[in-house]
């Protein structure tokens, strides 16, 4: 296995739109013009036929419809994704035979697929009561009442399913939002987490303040800690040396800053387009002899709440195929 470094706190950049200059310039320059202003407008009609077409879909149809797009697209057009899965696979699950392992990544073509064409019908299905299990809003309500929250997600099943029903029982989620690429799917993402209910700040280093405001102000945060930056696997660190990149470092910053909780959570699927909301223990962070004493410390502590979870579900992990 190899580590990729990275920086802690990023800052973001939206790509510039080429311009008539780049135009008249010609070359790569003109290339981009066109690729950007013709075939992406081109390749934007039809992401957003397709999100809203998926929406006049059965909620199980539109599921069972994504888990064959996964089937079908993943070994067929992202092999380098595929390598990397398998790759992963014999490491996190060394006593597994061959036959389990590919088990497992076919499941996980199949969830990926599934994300793919639920993002069209989230609300539809969070709401519908019985889709998903065992979220109990009550709970939410009340802990927020104690303080602010940090609540740690995990790229598990379809965890977009929770925002709806916690700002339907009056529950602020305040997010950062890397847009995806693409400009259809990018105003799509934002659109659904919107018309969800989260508070979108903006990514990477801008975000910081606003996340501290937030909490200070008793508020809540919702942030994720395993993560797959720039096609490398930041956390959960899987036996490899810890570091202070990425989220599982800012999380018990902002709790350390702020006095707020730590809650883990995670939505399984449990069959097609049905979830079980899972919430291990709130976390509060133990006291510290001086401000950043404990920081290694703090980050191993969330890091072995998230990793056991993680390697129990890696058919439902969304970054199962970025590198180790």
């Amino acid at each position: 296995m190899s580590t990729k470094p990275g920086k802690a706190i990023y800052v973001y950049k939206p790509p510039a739109a080429p311009t008539f200059a780049d135009l008249r310039a010609g070359g790569e320059r003109r290339k981009a013009f066109l690729r950007y202003h013709i075939t992406d407008n081109l390749n934007n009609l039809v992401d957003l036929s397709v999100h809203f077409g998926l929406k006049l879909l059965p909620a199980g149809l539109c599921s069972a419809a994504g888990a064959k797009i996964g089937l079908f697209a993943m070994p067929r057009f992202h092999k380098l994704a595929v390598r990397r899965a398998r790759e992963n696979l014999k490491v996190l699950m060394p006593s597994a035979s061959e036959a389990e392992r590919e088990a497992v990544l076919r499941r996980n073509w199949e969830n990926q697929g599934r994300l793919m064409t639920e993002f069209s019908i989230i609300r539809r299905v969070a709401l519908t009561p019985g889709r998903v299990k065992d979220l109990d809003v009550d709970w939410a309500v009340d802990l927020a009442a104690g303080g602010p929250l940090v609540l740690v997600g995990m790229h598990l099943g379809n965890w977009e399913m929770m925002a709806a029903p916690l700002s339907q029982a009056g529950l602020r989620l305040h997010a950062n939002y890397v847009p995806p690429g693409g400009r259809a799917r990018a105003w799509i993402a934002q659109k659904v987490r919107l018309d969800n209910g989260v508070v979108l700040m903006p990514p990477g280093r801008d975000g910081v303040k606003p996340a501290l405001k937030v909490l200070k102000e008793g508020g809540i945060v919702s942030m994720f800690c395993d993560e797959g930056f720039r096609g490398w696997i930041r956390g959960p660190f899987f036996g490899r040396p810890p570091h202070l990149d990425g989220n599982l470092a800012l999380a018990v910053k902002l709790a350390r800053r702020s006095g707020a909780r730590i809650v883990p959570w995670y939505m399984l699927r449990d069959e097609g387009v049905n979830f079980t909301f899972n919430r291990l223990p709130v976390i509060t962070l133990p006291p510290e002899e001086s401000p950043g004493a404990r920081l290694m410390d703090d980050v191993l502590l969330l890091n072995g709440v998230i990793e056991p979870v993680i390697r129990a579900h890696l058919d439902q992990w969304y970054f199962l195929d970025s590198a180790l």
